[in-house]
């Protein structure tokens, strides 16, 4: 088993919200967290695996927050709670006092006095970036599919199909034609990968996603979209990536071929 290694952190403070950068370059496969009291990160960095797991000072605004995965580095504008009447500046970024010696650094590039502030942060490297409160339909949907159980990440559109199909979604219909579902065939599935029931995979949270995904695949936008997906392999690979890993959506967003697919599914699902 691979060593996990802590991610070094640098932040900087306003008021009303805080810039968080992990300083890995050229992270992959990473997994991105944010809770309204916790961060969790996770990815790989010139071939070694880093984790992120900390506690803040106090609660955030995990849905008003975004990030952007860079070639230096992954970059986070976090809100801070609209529930804390006192917009004042932190003491520290940790609600552990002794992890934050080890672990956190100033970004003093970003830093001002609480006395100096006089705007917020520029924002401008995030443009493009992911939101961090869940990420919203499409992430939920995806998130959910790669999260469950036995592990449903990886599979490709054509399977989903045919679970959905098993489970009373209703979807015939060939590829493409007027109507029809555009998920089939997607990806060259054979056959339904879940005859004979779905191991480890019951419970409400799996009932849940299930149902997002039905309702995702039974609207005419999504199922356009998907359509058009289904002409480039390279984004429909985009597609079956996101699904086992939804914070992997990031890394395509400025893709000039997947990013739009991507942006045009959400726009779909809102």
């Amino acid at each position: 088993m691979s060593k996990v290694n802590t991610a070094p952190i640098k932040w900087a403070q306003r008021s009303d919200s805080l810039y968080i950068t992990i300083a890995l370059p050229d992270v992959k496969e990473e997994s991105i967290k944010l809770a309204d009291e916790t961060l969790k990160f996770a990815g790989k960095s010139e071939g070694k695996e880093y984790e992120v797991d900390i506690v803040f000072f106090k609660p955030v605004d995990a849905e008003g927050s975004t990030y952007k995965v860079l070639p230096r580095s992954v970059q986070m504008h976090v809100m801070k709670s609209k529930k804390d009447e006192d917009e004042e500046f932190w003491p520290r970024l940790l609600k552990d006092k002794a992890l934050e010696k080890n672990q956190v650094k100033i970004d003093w590039d970003r830093y001002v006095d609480e006395d100096e502030e006089e705007e917020g942060f520029d924002t401008s490297a995030l443009e493009g970036g992911m939101g961090m409160g869940g990420m919203g339909g499409m992430a939920d949907m995806m998130g959910g599919m790669g999260g469950m159980g036995g592990g449903m990440g990886g599979m490709d559109m054509g399977s989903i199909a045919d679970m959905l199909k098993n489970m009373g979604g209703g979807m015939g219909g060939a590829a493409g034609a007027p109507g029809g579902n555009p998920f089939a065939g997607a990806g060259g599935a054979g056959g339904n990968l879940f005859a004979g029931g779905m191991p480890n995979m019951g419970g409400p949270g799996m009932a849940d996603a299930m149902k997002k995904a039905q309702e995702a695949m039974n609207n005419p936008k999504v199922r356009a979209v998907m359509a058009k997906a289904q002409q480039n392999p390279k984004v429909m690979k985009a597609v079956q990536e996101s699904m086992g890993n939804p914070m992997a959506m990031a890394k395509y967003m400025n893709d000039p071929d997947v990013g739009p697919i991507l942006r045009e599914l959400q726009e779909a699902m809102m």
